[in-house]
């Protein structure tokens, strides 16, 4: 099978689900291709949920056991063994969203703390991951970003935001598991890539521990990227990424309409392909000093990438290269390029099913605004259906 023709085997892509949860899959991109139906459905499952009215059971039989691992880490080892079998591995993200409590931050701190401990000892699980909101308020991360002076209370806030991340990344470096920071939005990234570029000078001197998360629709990346590289290799320590397209554009293009600056987000789907591209080629040229976690749901950068790789000799396995997907999303991806050779990581998000809502909500809106994606998961599942006789 040439490289080119690798994601389109089915067989391998679904042997995961049994017959009823490709029958699930095959229904639930159904439901999440007619926009109207999401719109009607995700402002429902809100509602029914605010109102306490016991719609769990549903919400975890459909939608969330097929984008989610389970409400707790330990609920979440089946699809984690499971996973492993293929050789796939697994990233558990604690995806509770929206807290603004210092209890809930400092929680959320423990929560990530114990699951680095718990990586540590599980081969299946080399990675660890957080938010910077899930560690203190937008509205810090906001200030420092726009160099706002801080009053005494917001900037003891901030300190225990530092100490937070350093008390993370003192456990990930110790535990050898490398740690994924996730990126937000642009009016408050600055902050966040400044705090995580001092964890990496005091983490990353042998290697990676800590990644940092390059959203490639903002156009700046690869130039952020370059002088970084510069920065990093004067003080002689080590650089990882986890490289996406982004997750705000809608967000970003309205707030800077409304506010009148120009946008951060590339001018096209294809400028932005071309940015991602570059900056994925940038870090393969300078493997010595970066390191990659590919983070797309793209065939073709992804067959980009596997061709540079090819090109320069590489090993598919080689540690310094990862690539990622979400749990539920293009298994013909993951599964095709871990049973290729290639390092494999599933995004596993979990927690109790009512906070882990704006997570699958945001999933639902995101598949059915990317163009082809769902057609996509819809075309294979079909086909997969077909194969099976179903």
């Amino acid at each position: 099978m040439t490289t080119k023709r690798l994601f389109d085997n089915t067989e391998i892509a679904f042997k995961l689900k049994n017959d009823s949860q490709l029958e699930r899959a095959y229904f639930l991109f159904k439901m999440i291709s007619k926009e109207p139906l999401v719109r009607i459905g995700t402002a429902a499952t809100k509602f029914a949920l605010n109102i306490n009215l016991p719609v769990e059971g549903l919400i975890r039989s459909t939608v969330f056991d097929h984008f989610c691992g389970g409400v707790s880490e330990d609920d979440c080892m089946p699809v984690v063994d499971s996973l492993q079998e293929a050789d796939v591995h697994s990233v558990l993200d604690y995806s509770v969203e929206g807290k603004e409590e210092e209890a809930q931050f400092d929680a959320t701190m423990e929560k990530v703390i114990e699951l680095t401990y718990f990586a540590k000892e599980k081969d299946a699980m080399p990675f660890s991951v957080f938010k910077p909101t899930g560690l203190g308020r937008f509205e810090i991360w906001q200030k420092i970003t726009e160099k706002e002076p801080l009053s005494e209370s917001e900037a003891q806030e901030w300190q225990r935001i530092v100490d937070r991340y350093d008390k993370i990344c003192k456990v990930a470096y110790e535990c050898d598991i490398a740690l994924l920071i996730d990126g937000e939005e642009t009016w408050m990234q600055d902050a966040a890539d400044e705090l995580c570029e001092r964890m990496m000078e005091k983490y990353n001197k042998e290697k990676p521990i800590v990644f940092n998360t390059l959203q490639c629709y903002r156009w700046d990346r690869l130039d952020y990227l370059k002088e970084l590289h510069q920065r990093a290799k004067k003080k002689d320590y080590k650089l990882g990424f986890k490289v996406v397209r982004g997750a705000y554009m809608e967000k970003e293009n309205e707030r800077a309409e409304d506010k009148g600056y120009p946008t951060p987000i590339c001018a096209s789907k294809q400028a932005t392909d071309d940015h991602f591209n570059s900056v994925v080629n940038y870090i393969l040229d300078h493997l010595e000093d970066v390191s990659l976690f590919l983070g797309s749901h793209n065939e073709q950068s992804t067959y980009l990438a596997m061709e540079v790789m090819d090109a320069k000799g590489l090993l598919r396995n080689d540690s310094r290269v990862w690539f990622g997907q979400l749990y539920g999303m293009s298994d013909h991806i993951s599964y095709n390029l871990a049973a290729a050779g290639y390092n494999v990581a599933k995004y596993i998000p979990f927690g109790p099913v009512k906070d882990v809502m704006p997570y699958l909500i945001r999933r639902a809106e995101e598949n059915t605004s990317v163009a082809g994606q769902t057609s996509r998961e819809l075309d294979l599942l079909k086909r997969e259906k077909q194969r099976r006789g179903l």
